[in-house]
């Protein structure tokens, strides 16, 4: 009598290999047994019986990206993740997070997670218990049911602010590196996954500094590297907007060779395929160096209720800003209004990013009522103001007042999606960067799972689409075995039962909306999904046709997990 058995599936088993028919059976949240269905299927009964009807049958995915360090305190369920057939994620990336941290500085830490993760201070301040100081005592306090297991990595930032205090944005000393560099192997002991860094110029605090950690140099990231490799397990997160540096390189090189474990650098528009190409140069020496790469480059969505509003730039905008967003749409559409606007001086924003991303017309796009992500010159505002003949700023606000999100691809957009493609199909690299959790006022990236499948693998017609076995796979066992997770992301004997039950047909992604759930009213663009028929964690169903059942098997991950 095993406890679950699904019958007539169509099996992606996540090692890449084709699909095939056939049933599963768990036992104690393990697969027990997997046959096909041409040889009789799995014999025996079970205490559940799911008849998949002939649907996809998935591991669960592996999200290795996000940044939930504050929202596990108050949510365990972990959404939006869990909508998309997430059932493990990693958090703790790009250098912050919340542990280790003297008591009475935790404002610190959240300034910076807002500041750089656009996570509302608020929220933070009022959902997150606090009460530790070591990151042990950060995981104790989290290690509670959840609806699927999570990880987190040793933030560097955190590390120099508890070590260094106010001199954390300065030089290390020797003695520094040592602290940092024993609180890194401990926390690894204790149960992070990893150690994350961040050493990118768009990270930036509340006064405009870089954070702490950006300009380290060779000796620091050297020594935290060898306490990683004192360590029993434990993969490296980087981000780095200097990766074409003979210097950069040679570092994260050392430190490669030196553990022997994963790097895994992200792609930034501003590196491209550079991370790529060095990743094909060291792993023919036997590194591991795995370029993230995300569903889409990076992107923003502007509108009313979010972090970047365009009308902000125009002073007139002042007059009704404070108005219930209903009604500011109708102000948008007040000839008296509108008329004001088009004589206003626009104000520059503080950072030139900025700046460029809310007044760049022709790279500013109505958000596809498809969610593809990938839009045509057709859609931006500049070309809509052309065809209808009017100011660019008239039509603007004719799409705000739609309520439509505008669309900022970062980088160079060509029209398509296909450097992108291929950058998720070069062989070095690890899917990734949904920042599940972060960026609550600009994007909703932890939907990507869904978007993989239902745009990027079934209904992409500008480009070559992914197979569904080669998207499952980047999305499964690939991503699990950065961080030692052998125990799952396989459809095999003696996997955890954490899996997807796909309507792959209908399978869609939902338009973002705002809401407020946050703690203390935060706000967050979140997106919904159709098409997971059942989510599977540890052999419990924890989500039946979108909705949770109640069942929490998720727990926290100490280390590397294995078979």
């Amino acid at each position: 009598m095993y406890d679950l058995i699904i019958r007539n599936a169509c099996i992606v088993d996540g090692t890449g290999a084709d699909r095939f028919a056939g049933e599963v059976a768990v036992t104690d949240g393990i697969i027990a047994a997997v046959e096909r269905t041409d040889v009789g299927g799995v014999s025996g009964d079970a205490k559940r019986v799911i008849d998949a009807n002939g649907r996809l049958l998935t591991p669960g995915f592996v999200d290795i990206h996000t940044h939930y360090d504050g929202q596990v305190c108050w949510d365990k369920q972990v959404t939006p993740s869990c909508w998309h057939g997430v059932t493990t994620i990693v958090m703790g990336n790009c250098g912050v997070g919340f542990a280790p941290v003297h008591p009475g500085t935790e404002n610190a830490l959240v300034e910076l997670m807002e500041s750089v993760e656009d996570i509302p201070g608020t929220a933070l301040h009022e959902g997150i218990p606090w009460g530790w100081e070591t990151f042990a005592e950060y995981l104790q306090a989290i290690d509670t049911p959840y609806t699927m297991d999570i990880g987190s990595q040793v933030p560097h930032v955190a590390l120099r602010h508890y070590v260094m205090g106010e001199r954390c944005y300065d030089e290390a000393t020797s003695d520094d590196i040592a602290d940092m560099a024993a609180l890194t192997t401990q926390a690894l002991h204790d149960g992070a996954l990893g150690f994350s860094t961040s050493r990118f110029y768009g990270h930036i605090d509340k006064a405009g500094n870089v954070v702490p950690g950006t300009h380290a140099d060779a000796e620091e990231l050297m020594g935290l590297g060898t306490a990683v490799a004192e360590a029993p397990h434990g993969a490296i997160e980087i981000i780095s907007d200097r990766l074409q540096n003979e210097a950069e390189q040679h570092w994260i090189e050392w430190i490669a060779a030196k553990t022997g474990r994963p790097v895994t650098m992200l792609v930034t528009s501003n590196i491209g395929i550079g991370a790529l190409e060095m990743a094909e140069r060291l792993n023919k020496k036997g590194l591991q160096i795995r370029p993230q790469v995300g569903a889409r480059p990076a992107s923003v969505l502007m509108t009313l209720e979010g972090t970047l509003n365009p009308m902000r730039q125009f002073p007139a905008y002042a007059e009704i800003k404070r108005l219930p967003f209903a009604e500011q749409r109708l102000m948008l559409r007040d000839p008296e209004f509108r008329a004001k606007v088009l004589a206003d001086t626009p104000k520059v924003a503080r950072f030139a990013d900025t700046a460029r991303i809310i007044s760049a017309f022709d790279e500013m796009y109505v958000l596809p009522t498809e969610l593809s992500y990938e839009p045509d010159d057709s859609d931006s505002i500049a070309a809509i103001a052309a065809r209808e003949g009017i100011d660019c700023r008239e039509a603007l606000m004719d799409v705000m007042a739609s309520g439509r999100p505008l669309l900022h691809l970062i980088g160079e957009y060509q029209g398509d999606l296909d450097v992108q493609r291929e950058c998720i199909a070069n062989p070095h690299s690890v899917f990734g960067l949904s920042d599940g959790g972060a960026h609550c006022g600009v994007l909703c990236d932890a939907s990507m799972p869904t978007y993989m499948l239902a745009y990027m693998s079934r209904d992409r017609t500008k480009g070559e689409t992914f197979s569904i076995e080669f998207t499952v796979n980047k999305m499964t066992q690939d991503t699990a075995l950065v961080y030692g997770m052998t125990d799952r992301g396989v459809i095999a004997n003696g996997y955890r039962a954490d899996l997807n039950i796909i309507d792959f047909d209908n399978l869609k992604l939902l338009d973002p909306e705002m809401v407020y759930d946050l703690p203390a009213g935060g706000r967050r663009l979140i997106q919904k999904s159709e098409g997971y028929v059942a989510t599977i964690c540890k052999g419990q169903v924890t989500y039946e046709n979108g909705e949770h059942t109640g069942a929490m098997p998720g727990r926290l991950l100490r280390g590397a997990q294995h078979r």
